[in-house]
């Protein structure tokens, strides 16, 4: 079926569905179709604007004979062509199958793999150049774990990015970040390698993971920092298992009991409701774990080279050569080309 038949049945049905809710429909079938009609009236209105753009250039093609004309609508045509063009990519990219998630919020997960102390420095730096990023677009980003080494370094970094589109933006984020460098305890000069595992759930609400409290182990911990010291002295850190699927999540960073089993259900959620959306995607992984890899230095999406200031990104072969900009949180350039490499591929597979 050709783009344009495509288009044609499109437009049919928003009409159908037009008409039925004119038609004074009530109930679960006005639900049903005013949701549908919401779904299709961006790419209906998108199909308008280019098949108006194509009967004026048709208006223009056939002005070209006229030799009084033929100038100004010589000028017209090829400005139209090339609004054409670009109306029919939107109507391509607006009839790609969407992530229901990429509209939610996001919760951000950050640990250090192989390379020891200079691994767990690097996720502390991770994490801040995620926190710069939110700020520039406008997110909150609320900490909700985490854990510092003594020397400065993150054993564990959890926080929940607040916003519009924020996983559509940070979902290819996920994976193992590797990180070439001199360390700076390191007298010889010699370059290390290591590697920070970075996991990108989105944020789920109650409805969208049924729970049952029979399935749960809660145990409660006081809170310990670095150095084994007590952050208080009462059993506030909370340790939730969820015995089916064997997901832990403990929590520690609030003084309150309470917040800190808010908190971590918060993640459970999250993290069970990434393993239903991977259940449902034959591409991604039957489990949170392959999300991040096992943190070994062949496993990698990303490498940091600071020796020669260049950044790259293993999936799609693209370098950067502005590392200090990218560790201050500007990543826009990564994300709009990962993010056009998978529409590409979509449209593809979709045939568009």
């Amino acid at each position: 079926m050709s783009l344009d038949d495509r288009l044609d049945r499109i437009v049919a049905r928003a009409e159908e569905l037009e008409a039925l809710l004119a038609s004074g429909v009530t109930g679960d079938g006005f639900t049903s179709a005013s949701r549908e009609y919401a779904e299709l009236e961006p790419l209906v209105s998108r199909v308008s604007a280019l098949r108006e753009a194509q009967g004026e250039a048709r208006d223009a093609e056939m002005l070209m004979a006229d030799p009084e004309m033929k100038a100004l609508a010589e000028a017209e045509f090829h400005d139209l062509k090339d609004r054409i063009e670009t109306l029919r990519q939107e109507v391509r990219l607006a009839m790609l199958p969407r992530d229901a998630a990429d509209d939610r919020s996001a919760i951000l997960e950050i640990r250090p793999a192989a390379g020891g102390d200079e691994a767990g420095l690097f996720a502390a730096e991770l994490f801040g150049l995620y926190r710069r990023y939110a700020d520039l677009r406008g997110w909150r980003f609320e900490v909700m774990e985490y854990d510092e080494s003594e020397l400065g370094g993150l054993r564990e970094g959890i926080a929940t990015i607040t916003g519009r589109g924020v996983f559509a933006r940070l979902k290819y984020e996920s994976g193992v970040h590797r990180v070439q460098r001199v360390p700076a305890t390191e007298s010889q000069g010699r370059i290390h390698t290591s590697t920070v595992t970075v996991a990108v759930l989105p944020e789920a609400e109650e409805v969208d993971v049924q729970i049952d409290e029979s399935d749960l182990r809660i145990d409660v911990y006081r809170a310990s920092g670095a150095g084994g010291q007590h952050v208080n002295k009462t059993e506030s850190a909370v340790r939730i298992t969820h015995i089916p699927s064997g997901v832990v999540v403990a929590m520690q960073e609030e003084k309150s009991q309470h917040k800190n089993r808010a908190k971590a259900m918060k993640i459970l959620r999250a993290r069970l409701y990434e393993q239903q959306r991977a259940d449902l995607h034959a591409t991604r992984a039957a489990d949170r774990r392959s999300q991040v890899g096992t943190g070994d230095r062949s496993e990698r999406i990303r490498t940091y080279n600071f020796p020669q200031g260049r950044v790259t990104d293993h999936r799609i072969g693209l370098t950067l050569h502005k590392i200090d900009r990218i560790m201050l949180g500007e990543i826009d350039d990564i994300v709009d080309a990962l993010t056009q490499e998978e529409q590409a591929a979509l449209l593809v597979a979709e045939g568009l």
